[in-house]
């Protein structure tokens, strides 16, 4: 086995460091500069025409708060074996974050976080990090479903139900099959371990952080002059959301995804096109880029406590 030196070892974590932050602020520029569909010239117009500083605060109050509530949520997932502070969940959370930017669907999140506790806790951080980001799918699905059907999409409704109702059958009755160690029964039981007053706060929190994160794209289309019926604007905006989220992207491209979803059925309610993409921009940066750029600063002081 060929041994690396400490200095050598120190050089590699410092390179991979500079490598994920370097990575993270090129792809965020790039998103940015490249994209040909969003118009600065008519956002500062209406920015200049509608702008509030009640409105901005209340807004970046809203990114704080969703961001917020995610790390009480894995404050509270950890505190199932061990006692972390706020502090701490912050780190993990936003390090983790910039470290997944570029990373299908934000597998690199997972990677994470396992790197702050000890090598042998990385299932547990991995399953951990699966419930609490487990619970935002499930209500993302739940809410999507609905406002589907308010939008009078009902054969996809039915469709979403066949599939739900099929994965659950094949799930139970293939509970007790084993698959390298891993079965839908072992699932259960690691669930049930954890206590249940821990799994109320995960679901309370992340309904929270639902809640939140809708009305924020809700309150910045009100802020771009789109004023259509609350339950048209929330149904569309979770139907949205939840087509989004079942296709397979990076963060970095988090909001092209539902940028493009988002035009289709928003261009249904005849709201302007370059309205639905400064919209969808702008909760992407609000939500991922301004979190990552203060990851970024975590994952350049990061001490990883695994063991050679």
């Amino acid at each position: 086995m060929i041994s690396i030196s400490h200095k050598a070892k120190q050089f590699l974590i410092l390179a991979i460091k500079l490598l994920i932050v370097v990575g993270a602020f090129y792809f965020i520029y790039e998103q940015l500069a490249t994209n040909d569909k969003l118009d600065w010239n008519k956002f500062i117009f209406l920015f200049k025409k509608n702008q509030s500083v009640g409105g901005i605060l209340f807004i970046l109050f809203l990114s704080f708060a969703n961001r917020f509530l995610e790390i009480l949520k894995w404050q509270n997932l950890v505190s199932s074996f061990k006692i972390i502070t706020i502090g701490e969940a912050t780190k993990q959370v936003l390090a983790s974050l910039t470290a997944g930017i570029f990373t299908p669907n934000g597998i690199g999140e997972y990677a994470g976080k396992t790197l702050y506790f000890e090598k042998n806790k990385a299932k547990k951080i991995v399953f951990l990090n699966l419930l609490c980001n487990g619970i935002q799918l499930i209500l993302t699905v739940i809410l999507g479903t609905i406002g589907l059907l308010l939008l009078g999409y009902t054969f996809w409704v039915l469709v979403i139900l066949a599939l739900a109702f099929g994965f659950l059958s094949v799930a139970f009755f293939t509970k007790k099959i084993d698959i390298k160690g891993y079965s839908v029964s072992k699932f259960i039981e690691k669930l049930n371990k954890i206590p249940k007053n821990i799994h109320q706060k995960n679901t309370l929190l992340g309904i929270a952080r639902y809640l939140i994160f809708s009305h924020q794209y809700y309150f910045l289309f009100i802020a771009f002059d789109v004023h259509l019926p609350y339950f048209t604007l929330m149904a569309t905006i979770v139907t949205v959301y939840f087509l989004a989220s079942a296709l397979p992207s990076f963060q970095f491209l988090d909001f092209a995804v539902k940028g493009s979803v988002a035009v289709y059925f928003f261009s249904l309610l005849g709201v302007n096109e370059w309205i639905v993409v400064f919209v969808t921009t702008l909760m992407w940066f609000l939500n991922v880029v301004i979190p990552v750029i203060i990851g970024s600063f975590y994952v350049l002081n990061f001490k990883p406590q695994w063991k050679s």
